[in-house]
């Protein structure tokens, strides 16, 4: 790898990603649809570009002259996102299409796509003991609605372009990704985040209470952003073509995460369950058997370490504010 694009560049991710590239010697090429002011991170070494991929000129652009593709651009937030955008989340298939059609014609060496536990059906999450989920589980297809099925088909096309043209294609289903640098407000945060964001605001305002979307009881496993960007350059330079879990399988209960939270801040707070706030699944959790099996590795930060970073670089993010 001696010259690699992100697409989503401005994202969580992404921005993570081309940090990483760029500190194992690796050319980067970034690119993103929002305004580079509202990127998360923007690297000074990496070649930034603004544009829509979604668009056949801007990524045939964007694919020129590099050897990896990793594709991690979408529409997508946390579950208050997805759950009342299902059409806005589709249409990334746009992106997902086209950067990929346009990757095979450049003749990548390798391409990387992010997909999402999304793409597991929701009668394999209806408990909060849930069983842990196997990649053989996405199928019966029946994923979640919206951003679920643009997942699942973008990972077809990606099996599909292998299966055809002989194009490398590796696929990584993300399970709840989370740490420093990202979003933590207006309604794309994910959990980890919101509930790093609620902590510090009680914190800093004195007023100790907080609200929980559901009962508290769901449970979730959520993977560090390092653990993610070692997981996606393993399985990107690996041999296996099947899509494979990219996720902790520490599993906590809502309640839990803001149990680890209140620890990391030295507070306890006054909960209030809003039981009318998009919930999503009752349960889910990564099974890392195949991926233990196949890479002889698998995330291990836990999710009181990561939390730890998370919570800090949000406080004082809301501390600046103030």
């Amino acid at each position: 790898m001696r010259r690699a694009l992100v697409t989503g560049a401005g994202g969580f991710i992404g921005g993570h990603l081309v940090k990483r590239l760029e500190s194992e010697g690796v050319d980067v090429r970034g690119v993103d649809v929002k305004p580079l002011q509202e990127w998360f991170q923007v690297s000074d070494k990496a070649e930034n570009i603004v544009g829509d991929l979604s668009a056949q000129p801007i990524a045939e652009h964007a694919v020129h002259g590099v050897d990896t593709v990793f594709n991690l651009a979408a529409d997508m937030g946390g579950m208050g996102f997805i759950e009342n955008n299902r059409a806005r989340c589709m249409l990334s298939v746009l992106t997902s299409t086209q950067v990929l059609v346009e990757a095979h014609r450049a003749g990548v060496d390798r391409y990387f796509y992010s997909s999402s536990a999304c793409v597991y059906a929701a009668e394999h999450q209806t408990s909060p003991e849930v069983v842990p989920l196997k990649e053989e589980d996405a199928y019966p297809a029946m994923p979640e609605d919206g951003y679920g099925w643009e997942k699942l088909f973008s990972e077809r096309m990606c099996r599909h372009f292998e299966e055809d043209f002989g194009f490398t294609a590796r696929v990584a289903r993300f399970h709840n990704i989370y740490g420093p640098v990202g979003t933590y407000d207006g309604g794309r945060e994910k959990a980890p985040a919101a509930i790093s964001r609620k902590v510090a605001q009680a914190v800093l305002s004195g007023d100790h209470t907080i609200e929980i979307w559901g009962d508290g009881q769901q449970t979730r496993s959520f993977t560090y952003v390092d653990d993610c960007l070692e997981g996606i350059l393993r399985i990107t330079r690996s041999d296996i073509a099947e899509p494979l879990n990219l996720g902790s399988d520490q599993l906590v209960t809502i309640n839990e995460l803001v149990d680890i939270t209140e620890d990391i801040a030295g507070v306890k707070l006054e909960r209030r369950y809003n039981l009318d706030a998009p919930q999503g699944v009752r349960g889910r959790n990564s099974d890392n058997t195949r991926i233990h099996k196949l890479l002889g590795w698998a995330p291990s930060i836990t999710l009181e370490d990561g939390m730890e970073t998370t919570y800090r670089w949000v406080y004082d993010q809301l501390q600046h504010e103030a």
